[in-house]
Formats: structure tokens, C-alpha cells, sequence
């Protein structure tokens, strides 16, 4: 063939498309029970193509079969890919056929994967003269890359050229092999050479070259362990490099001429659409296929309001197998618990509710004491012979569970809650391991983090425009209000199953949003697996000394008492230290000191920015109450609260993360709050002494070292700092070297902190209002050290206007894993609330983007302590830093293990210009080792 019969040939990466509709469509179905979810996603990628694409030849290719001529090279070849969900194989003959309905072929071998077909099909099509474009984002086709062929993200729209290979790769695509060969994938388990990522691999290849010739000059390399790896390894990297290298010479069956593109008969394709009743795609397309929608075809209704629900109460085994039953059908339930309190550890179960689609819930009553219903009279049970109250007629608790169980941990069965780790909580309490999920909390949270909350009853109101059930609507409140197993069962039905319709009517207007607002990376990489993460972690707890804590509370509060007594002294008479008024009355009053402001309740203000500033001026009282405020909260919140929030089955506190709270992606730590225990002050330091290993165990602190400044450097591509992250300098005394244009050797202690408080404060937008407060310096003198920051680092200036300017133009920053955080106030008409939104927005990519790695690592970790036979146990997570337990004679491994995942949790979504270093520390209690 000398002249392709067409300009522009489109190759369909179909085997990709495939997974990409199923994990962005949520569960669908026929009405005949068939899933459908990815051949509807997939049908509607095709009619995007052939709308949008200029193209006049489209092939679509797929994998024939999971065996190909690699395995025949390396039997390992992919052998730990996991199988396909249940619901997506019965889908691959109905997506295939999707692409005969639109008259495209339909391309597979067998022997060869999909990308061996491309490659074969777009070196003869660009040797024919036709522009190639790969419908795909698979970096293996990446190779394929040159002059007259490109390719295209489908879901990103992004066309992926020469300049955006050496972008992923750091070389030219004609060079990608040898980059693989080195690095290797774990998830088609190509070996590679061990301890070699992509940057090292590139800058490998783009010194020698060529994979040969540095194989044979690999004696030359000066790094002794990396030397070593590659001439131990360098049979694995020619195998790795052969795996990696696409075929270009497949013997294919379909000539390029037949890729020309045809009108689909319209008989076929109407037929397709009305056989998976995809009535919303026929009904776009009737104008097409020759006339209107057949009226015999009804439209799908819209889902009834649960105003108009009828719930179900199940109250038999028979009736649950039906539920049970309806899920399995259906592919996706949305589930919810009832228990006794919030504490997942020591609430008791009482009911379980489901849904299988919108207005269809049901309420299981398992744990229901017996109690009046609404209208005073006895709960169906009737009254036992002492007139006391009967429970009501309930399934048994174990034969309950033993129906739900199955269902619950079937992988082939998606199970959506709001904020489910809390549900899973409850339910591993009774032996079950619900998996796989999703959560309409996180969903919610991922798409629309920091424009509102993303409770149910808020979430309700915003996309359903429902007003919720409240708890206190069933169970009172106040003194008045009971446990939900004394709710009678009329209320406890209408509120569960609630709970559980919205949950899936949620779901399903969420789930969809991930494709179209570009999110499914965050939340499916990071936010998703992150939860059962989260669920071990609070399961396990860590162990706390109660002996300690006494100890030390006895010490505060003897503290305390000498702090008043020198309160007293200085305000020249006792009152209430607690009080806001009486000590506003004193400092502003009686002792007539400047900056006192009355607020609407007429009371001076004298929070601690009040305080910290006159105690800067010299004042002796506002400096004292705010030790005895610190002291005073260290002792009530931890070192008392502590005690009693010791499990008393595990000896150890059991904190809860919470996900969706944070815009920027952080957790939070709550009952009790371990992430705000100071770091910085004797007082902090000792509460961390009362956090113990257990016996035979030590505890293990890995953290990152100034991630925020090193990802400052990053993202503002300031240069300077990129070296001396890279070199292993002091970044503070760099920095006032090049601020204060002064040598770093024998540098001033004093200027060194300036430069700190600048680096930080910078972060965060600081005024120089504020840096001058941090250093007690005059105003003017810091506004000319932040103008000469700006000065000699200009990027980081550029960086801050580019994000604000981001933010006003479409009200989000993202992070560099693409998390969206909305800034609402940031064209707000108060000049203090938009000053606040921009210095949001100059920080939260930078937090977020911290936040995203250490989620990814805390993700990663676990996985990689049970491959290596390890038995340290994750326990806690505060801000940049992991906190284990390991065994006494697994440190070494343990530590060295971490750090390997923590400082690679970017990779390979993100290439960072920096390197990530985590610093480890090791002691039997937290304070030796933080």
C-alpha cells in the first residue's frame, strides 16, 4: 500500500476505554438483571469520538486474550494482575458489539495485546501518509510518538506529542523502552532493574545513550549500589526491554482500508440501544438513525421523591435472602448501620438498612429493645405478664449476620455508605469485611471540597432539595433522649431506610461527576483506598500509659496553682482566669493597656493573637494567662480526657481521621484529637511520653522533612532552592544568605530564624504585620525582608499571583495530583475575607499536595510491610509524619522499608524537581521517638 485511502486514522485503545467506563459509570443495569454500567460509559466515548474527532478512519482495538507472546519471554509477564470484576466480563461481548453497531471494526488477535495491533497498524498507516492519532493515555504506546503520529487522552482531551513524552519520561519516545527496561512496572510486572525509578533510568539513558551501552559500561557508574544493581540485573533489563517494546510487524487479518469511516446502519444500531435500554442515547441519536424513538419505548422515569417512598421493615430470614438477592441482581447497595453511640468500637449493633435503587430501602431491625412507639402504645411485641415492654419481632442477630456477610464482602457487589468506614467499623466487630465501597461522603467531598459540608442532611438539601429525618426527631434530645435500640420500629423504619435511599439517590448524581469534573484520580487513587486504611488503623489504636497521664495531671494542675498565683500578683487581686470579661476588664480597664476592642456583647476581646501581642509589648499578665491557658487545656483536654478515653478491652486510645473535612485534603484527628498535641514545648512533649509500644515492640516516627518548602521549590520552580534541596543543604541559612546577601559559614543563629519564619510564613501568605509579630521586629523592617525574598526568589511572587488569579477566574486551585480546592470567598466584597481566600489559595496546593503524598504513602505501606513479612503496625497519622509500631528486631527493615515508600509515594503520577526526604526516629514511647 503506497497512499492510504484517507488523511487521518483514529486507533481506539479499546481495551482502555473498557476499564475507564467502568470504574465512571456507577453500577447499571437492564431490567433483566444484565450489568451494564461500562458498556454504557463505552457506547458513549464512541459517540463523543465520531462527534468531536476530525477523523475520517477509526479502528477500534482490543485484548483477544490475557496470554501473548510476553509470557512465552517471562511466564511472569502480568501474572499478579487481578481478575476482571464479575460484572464487567459479561460486558466485554456487549461492548464489542456496541462497536459493530456503529460500524467500526472490531480489531483483536489472539497472541498479541491491543497495543501490538496499534503499533503494527500505525507504522503502516503513517507509512501509507496518514496522520495517526492512539485514542489512549497508556504511557506504553507512548513509544509509538513521532512526527506523524500523536496521541489523545480521552478523558483529560489532552493531545500527547514528543514535548509531553520528555515531559513523563525526561526523553525522547524513541527512547522510552530503554527508560521502561530500567524502571521496570509493577503492575504488569516487568521486573526492571530493582532500585532504578524513571528519572534515574532517563538521566541513565541520556548519558549513555542506550540500554546496551550502558549495560556495557556499567562498570564506569560511581555510585557503588546503583553499579551493582545494574550489572547483577542486566539480563532482567533486556528481558524487561523486550516486554516493554511493542510488536510493529503483528501478521493482522484487517486491512487499513477497511478503517475508512462509515455511516452505521441504522436498524443495527437502534437495535443496540433498545437491547441494553439505553434510552437516553436513542432518543440524542433518533434524528441520525432515520426517525423519532419508537413511543412503544418508554422512557426510563425519573426516580420518585422519598417523600413518596414505602420502606420495608424485614423482620424474617426469608424476607432479608430477597434483599439479599435484589442486591446480587442489581450489582450495588447502599448500606447503612444503627448502633448506640458514635464510638464504633463500643457501640452495639441494632439495625441494618439497604437500598437497591431509588425509593426501594428496607429497615432489619437486630438489636431493638422494646420500647413505645409514636403514639405511646406498646411496640408490636405487646406488654410480658409484668407489664413491661416486649422487644419486637427480630431476625436473630448471628443468622442476620450470616446472610449479610456473603453480600457484604462479595467483591462482584458495590457497597456505597455515607462516611462507610464507620459501618465497616461496626461490621468487622461481627466478622465481615465490606469490600469493595464507596462513599457519597468522599464523592461529595472530592467534587465539591470547601464549597459546603458533606453531611447527609446537607447533602440532601443541595442535590436533592430533601429535608432529612433528623436523630432527634426519632430519639428526642437533651436529658429526654434515648439509644436507637429503644426506638420504636415505625420511626427507626422510616429513618434508616432514609438514610439509605438518599445514600444511593446521592450516589448515583455524585459517582458520574468524577468523569465530567476530571476527579476520578484523586478519589479512586487517594480518597477511596485510603478508608479501609483509615479503619485498621482506628481498630488498633495505641497504647497509653495511665500511670503517666495521672502523673502529669497532678503536675499541671500544680502548675496551674503557680500560675495563679502570680496572675493574682500582676492583676493585683484574684478573679476568674477563665473568663473573658473579667480578664478583658483587667488588662483594658484597670490596667488602661493599649489594643483593647470591644465586641457585640460589649466584653473586650482577648483571644490569643490579642494576648501574644501585648505579651510581645513586654506585658508580664498576658504572657501568664497564656501559659496558664496552654497549661490549662493540655491538662483537661489530654492528660484528664485521655484517661477515660482509654478502651478498656485494649488498654489503648482509639482515635477517629476524618476524611472530608479539611479543604485541602488534610485528616483530621477526633475523640481524641492527637494531632494537635504540641511538638514544640516541654509541656507537649511530655503528654507524648504517656504514648507507649507495647511489649517486646518500640514505636517508629518517620516524617517528612520541610515537604511544604521542598514542594514550594517545586511548583515555583525557584531554582536556587531546588539545588540546595538537592544538595542536602540548611534551606534557612541559604536562604538568608541569599536574602541578607551574608555567608552561611559563621552566620548568626538569630538571622537563620528569620529566614525560617520568612520560608514558613511565605507559605501561608504571611503580611508584614504578622511577620513582625513572629520576630518582634518593627513593621517596616519586615516588609523589606519579604520584598527582598520576592526579590531574589521571583518565582515564588509569580507562583502566588498565578494562584490567585486561578482562583478568581474559576474558584478552585488544584494540587499537583489534580484535587480541586474550591476557594468560595475569593471575589468576596470584605476585604479581610478575600484577603483570607487568597492566602488560601496560595497555600492549599502546596498543603494539598502534601496531604495527597502522605495519603498515597499511608496507602502503599501497609501492602508493602505484609509483602516483606513484616509485623509493624501502622497506628497514627500527624500531619507529615507515620507513627508505627514494629517489632523490636524488625526496626532496621521496618524503617528502611517506610522511608522507601514515603519518599516514592509520588511516583509515577507525579515527577517532583525536589527529592522528598523522610527522617526516621525510634523509642519506646512517642516523645524519644519523634
Amino acid at each position: 500500500m503506497t497512499t492510504a485511502p484517507y488523511k487521518h486514522l483514529y486507533l481506539v485503545d479499546g481495551s482502555g476505554y473498557i476499564f475507564r467506563a467502568y470504574f465512571a459509570i456507577p453500577p447499571r443495569n437492564t431490567s433483566d438483571g444484565r450489568p451494564v454500567n461500562a458498556t454504557f460509559g463505552f457506547t458513549n466515548m464512541l459517540v463523543k469520538l465520531l462527534r468531536d474527532s476530525d477523523a475520517d478512519a477509526i479502528a477500534v482495538i482490543f485484548d483477544a486474550s490475557a496470554k501473548t507472546f510476553r509470557n512465552q519471554i517471562y511466564p511472569e509477564y502480568k501474572a499478579h494482575r487481578p481478575e476482571p470484576p464479575e460484572d464487567l466480563v459479561p460486558q466485554f461481548a456487549a461492548i464489542r458489539e456496541a462497536t459493530r453497531a456503529f460500524n467500526l471494526p472490531c480489531i483483536e488477535l489472539e497472541g498479541y495485546e491491543a497495543d501490538d495491533l496499534i503499533a503494527t497498524y500505525a507504522r503502516q498507516a503513517k507509512a501509507a501518509g496518514a496522520e495517526v492519532t492512539i485514542v489512549s493515555s497508556d504511557k506504553d504506546l507512548m513509544q509509538l510518538v513521532d512526527g506523524g503520529i500523536t496521541m489523545l487522552d480521552p478523558i483529560k482531551e489532552r493531545k500527547i506529542g514528543r514535548n509531553e513524552v520528555v515531559e513523563k519520561f525526561g526523553v525522547q519516545p524513541e527512547k522510552v523502552v530503554d527508560v521502561q527496561a530500567l524502571a521496570g512496572d509493577s503492575t504488569d510486572n516487568v521486573p526492571g532493574v530493582p532500585g532504578i525509578g524513571i528519572k534515574t533510568a532517563a538521566q541513565l539513558i541520556e548519558e549513555y545513550g542506550d540500554l546496551e551501552t550502558l549495560l556495557a559500561r556499567a562498570g564506569e557508574i560511581k555510585q557503588p549500589k546503583r553499579r551493582e544493581k545494574l550489572q547483577e540485573n542486566a539480563e532482567l533489563a533486556r528481558i524487561s526491554k523486550k516486554l516493554v517494546t511493542l510488536a510493529q510487524d503483528v501478521p493482522v487479518t484487517a486491512d487499513l482500508k477497511e478503517f475508512g469511516l462509515k455511516l452505521p446502519e441504522p436498524e443495527a444500531l437502534r437495535g443496540f440501544l433498545e437491547r441494553y435500554e439505553f434510552r437516553s442515547l436513542l432518543r440524542r441519536l433518533s434524528e441520525q438513525l432515520g426517525g423519532t424513538e419508537d413511543a412503544a419505548t418508554p422512557a426510563a422515569a425519573p426516580p420518585e421523591s422519598p417523600k413518596e417512598a414505602a420502606y420495608e421493615l424485614v423482620q424474617d430470614v426469608l424476607e432479608l435472602e430477597r434483599w439479599v438477592a435484589a442486591a446480587q441482581r442489581r450489582g450495588v447497595v447502599a448500606v447503612d448501620t444503627e448502633t448506640t453511640s458514635l464510638d464504633p468500637l463500643t457501640a452495639n449493633l441494632v439495625g441494618v438498612s439497604l437500598s437497591t435503587a431509588a425509593g426501594k430501602a428496607c429497615y432489619i431491625p437486630l438489636g431493638h429493645t422494646g420500647s413505645g412507639s409514636a403514639d405511646g402504645k406498646p411496640d408490636q411485641g405487646g406488654l410480658d405478664l409484668d407489664g413491661a415492654v416486649e422487644a419486637p419481632k427480630q431476625i436473630p442477630l448471628d443468622k442476620a449476620i450470616a446472610v449479610l456477610k456473603p453480600m457484604l464482602e462479595d467483591p462482584g457487589i458495590l457497597k456505597v455508605g455515607q462516611n462507610i468506614k464507620y459501618d465497616m467499623l461496626i461490621l468487622a466487630r461481627h466478622g465481615i469485611s465490606v469490600a469493595p465501597i464507596d462513599d457519597t461522603m468522599l464523592l461529595s467531598y472530592v467534587v465539591e471540597g470547601g464549597m459546603h459540608g458533606h453531611g447527609m442532611d446537607e447533602l440532601a438539601q443541595l442535590h436533592l432539595d430533601y429535608q432529612t429525618i433528623k436523630f432527634k426527631d426519632v430519639a428526642g434530645s437533651g436529658k429526654n433522649q434515648i439509644t436507637f435500640d429503644k426506638v420504636p420500629l415505625d420511626k427507626a423504619l422510616d429513618y434508616a431506610a432514609e438514610d439509605a435511599d438518599i445514600t444511593l439517590r446521592l450516589f448515583e448524581m455524585l459517582k458520574p461527576r468524577l468523569v465530567t469534573d476530571r476527579l476520578a484520580t484523586v478519589y479512586e487513587t487517594i480518597e477511596r483506598p485510603l478508608v479501609p486504611v483509615l479503619a485498621e488503623m482506628e481498630l488498633t489504636g495505641i497504647k497509653v500509659d495511665r500511670d503517666t497521664l495521672r502523673r502529669m495531671s497532678n503536675d499541671f494542675a500544680t502548675r496551674m496553682g503557680e500560675l495563679e498565683k502570680q496572675i493574682y500578683k500582676l492583676a493585683g487581686r484574684e478573679f476568674t482566669i477563665g473568663s473573658p470579661k473579667q480578664l478583658g476588664e483587667i488588662l483594658f480597664d484597670e490596667m488602661s493597656l493599649d489594643g483593647g476592642k470591644k465586641g457585640k456583647s460589649g466584653a473586650y476581646a482577648t483571644g490569643a493573637d490579642i494576648l501574644e501581642a501585648l505579651a510581645a509589648q513586654g506585658h508580664d499578665l498576658p504572657a501568664r494567662v497564656l501559659d496558664w491557658r496552654q497549661v490549662s487545656k493540655l491538662k483537661s483536654t489530654y492528660t484528664d480526657a485521655l484517661q477515660t478515653q482509654i478502651n478498656p478491652n485494649t488498654g489503648r486510645v482509639h482515635t477517629s481521621y476524618s476524611q472530608a473535612v479539611a479543604s485541602t485534603g488534610r485528616l483530621s484527628s477526633n475523640d481524641p484529637n492527637l494531632q494537635n498535641i504540641p511538638v514544640r514545648t516541654e509541656e507537649g512533649r511530655k503528654i507524648r511520653t504517656a504514648f507507649v509500644a507495647e511489649k517486646g515492640h518500640v514505636l517508629l516516627s518517620v516524617d517528612y522533612s520541610q515537604i511544604e518548602l521542598r514542594l514550594t521549590a517545586h511548583i515555583a520552580e525557584v531554582e536556587s532552592l531546588k539545588q540546595a534541596f538537592h544538595e542536602g543543604q540548611d534551606i534557612h541559612a541559604i536562604t538568608a544568605s541569599q536574602v541578607f546577601g551574608i555567608p552561611v559559614e559563621g552566620m548568626d543563629p538569630m538571622v537563620r530564624r528569620k529566614a525560617k519564619a520568612i520560608n514558613f510564613g511565605i507559605i501561608y501568605g504571611i503580611s508584614a504585620f504578622g511577620l513582625a509579630q513572629n520576630l518582634g521586629i518593627p513593621q517596616g523592617e519586615a516588609r523589606a525582608y519579604i520584598d527582598a525574598y520576592f526579590e531574589r526568589y521571583p518565582g515564588i511572587r509569580a507562583y502566588m499571583d498565578k494562584m490567585k488569579t486561578a482562583a478568581r477566574e474559576q474558584g478552585f486551585v488544584t494540587t499537583l495530583f489534580g484535587r480541586k480546592v474550591h476557594i468560595p470567598g475569593i471575589k468576596d466584597k470584605n476585604p479581610a475575607m478575600r484577603s483570607f481566600s487568597e492566602r488560601a489559595a496560595i497555600n492549599a496546593p502546596i498543603q494539598g499536595t502534601a496531604a495527597d503524598i502522605i495519603k498515597r504513602a499511608m496507602i502503599r505501606v501497609p501492602p508493602a510491610l505484609e509483602h516483606a513479612k513484616l509485623g509493624a503496625r501502622m497506628l497514627l497519622q500527624v500531619h507529615d509524619e507515620l507513627l508505627f509500631e514494629v517489632p523490636k528486631d524488625e526496626v532496621e527493615a521496618t524503617s528502611a522499608l517506610v522511608r522507601e515508600v514515603m519518599e516514592n509515594a509520588c511516583a509515577p503520577a507525579v515527577e517532583l524537581s525536589v527529592p522528598l526526604v523522610a527522617d526516621a526516629g525510634t523509642g519506646a514511647n512517642w516523645a524519644e521517638a519523634h
